[in-house]
């Protein structure tokens, strides 16, 4: 059996014309714009909140907790890192205070142009920040709607708990693994 080691995904370049978005405010906070990274043509797109840590406080590259938690899910369930393409509510890491949901709305407008130009298989959400933003519902939480799927904005749409959440409270790790298993198992029929 292979050992797992967590790999950097590529990047995925911001798009020109939104380099330098300001609309929602969050560039004033000094974050640069992370537009995705893996796989831009993976059948499984992942949603998550906002981007992590990139750089370790020296600048040099890491995988932070969040990628090397749902790397080691997807590795476990017998996935391929290939498969994934990674994206975010917001594009920006928020360093401070902003306007939740304001913000989030806002930064929606990216996701959709991603969904439409990517156009995935199957979607899955991680953690209730990225469930609420994209099912549009602020009262859904992903314990309620775990295990099942969803046509979400004319997406197949599943959930499952936020790999940092699964990391600092290892009781939930089994239930992110299970999660990836029955996101393996649809991805399947469907190939």
């Amino acid at each position: 059996m292979n050992s797992f080691c967590p790999v950097m995904w590529l990047e995925d370049p911001t798009p020109e014309e939104h380099k330098n978005c300001q609309d929602c405010g969050l560039y004033k906070q000094g974050s640069r714009m992370i537009w995705g990274e893996g796989n831009p043509e993976a059948p499984i797109m992942v949603i998550l909140d906002n981007p992590g840590a990139r750089e370790d406080r020296e600048g040099n590259p890491i995988v932070c907790g969040t990628r090397e938690t749902l790397q080691q899910a997807v590795h476990e369930a017998g996935l391929d890192k290939e498969q994934f393409y990674v994206t975010y509510i917001l594009k920006r890491q928020p360093k401070g205070s902003y306007e939740k949901e304001k913000t989030r709305k806002i930064c929606m407008n990216h996701l959709q142009g991603q969904l439409e130009k990517q156009k995935p298989k199957l979607i899955i959400c991680l953690g209730n920040v990225a469930v609420q933003s994209f099912f549009d519902n602020p009262e859904l939480e992903v314990k309620g709607l775990r295990g099942n799927f969803y046509q979400v904005n004319g997406y197949q749409t599943t959930v499952a708990y936020h790999p940092l959440a699964a990391r600092r409270r290892p009781n939930l790790y089994p239930l992110l693994l299970e999660d990836m298993l029955f996101l393996a198992s649809e991805l399947r029929k469907q190939i």
